[in-house]
């Protein structure tokens, strides 16, 4: 059911529609032979269990939901692996520690990770190739999944229009949810995500289309723009 090949400990997949939008990211960790723990975002839990109970046909297995409270650790183990803050860092589960990394900071590293987020980067207009996804959340040697005809489609014979960037913004104007990013005066993307930098300045996350050049100049309300990664698709 899920885009990703689950055999090994963890990995990151997506549950998607059959013209291959998202329902939701998830992290499967398997925490047995026959157990596996499906983390998404609290909103996401009940519409994926009802998507696995829909599509579960004759297969033996429970679908249940679960609640635990989510804390990121950089540079420990013995948690989830986590990769969205660009740093090592694992997921820990219902641990009793108060964070010591304010939600501004986590959103900071997010976007200069390059990093979608459902409900921001990910929503029905995206496909995964969009976001980045077909590199860390998709295998092309496993078996069927709801959507696998239009990503392999997408991922071997094509290429999608825009992608998503990292580009800074001088000027401390944080833009808004789907604000334009215009080059020489026309509308080439639009921005998901944007944050301030403790030492001055604007860092945000763009869907730009492929074909504007490295070298162009954006510009975002009354801010102009350069790129930080132009080519993010992380592993």
């Amino acid at each position: 059911m899920l885009s990703n090949d689950v055999s090994s400990d963890w990995c990151e997949a997506l549950l998607l529609t059959p013209k291959a939008r998202v329902i939701a990211p998830l992290t499967v960790w398997r925490r047995g032979p026959e157990d596996f723990l499906l983390l998404t975002e609290p909103e996401l839990g009940e519409p994926v269990r009802e998507q696995l109970l829909r599509m579960r046909f004759r297969s033996r297995c429970e679908v249940e939901l679960e609640e635990h409270v989510s804390t990121i650790a950089f540079g420990e183990e013995g948690g989830v692996p986590n990769r969205d803050y660009g740093e090592p860092a694992v997921e820990l589960l219902d641990d009793p520690r108060e964070p010591t990394v304010g939600e501004e900071e986590l959103e900071l590293l997010r976007i200069l990770a390059g990093t979608p987020r459902f409900g921001r980067e990910i929503d029905e207009r995206v496909l995964p190739a969009e976001a980045g996804l077909t590199e860390r959340a998709v295998s092309f040697t496993k078996g069927c999944y709801p959507g696998q005809e239009p990503v392999a489609r997408l991922h071997y014979r094509g290429h999608a229009n825009r992608a998503l960037r990292v580009f800074e913004l001088d000027g401390d104007e944080v833009p808004g949810y789907d604000a334009d990013v215009l080059h020489a005066g026309k509308a080439v993307g639009r921005v998901t995500s944007a944050a301030r930098r403790p030492v001055g300045g604007v860092v945000a996350l763009a869907y730009i289309r492929v074909e504007v050049p490295e070298e162009a100049e954006l510009r975002v309300g009354r801010s102009t723009g350069r790129p930080l990664d132009w080519a993010l698709g992380r592993p």
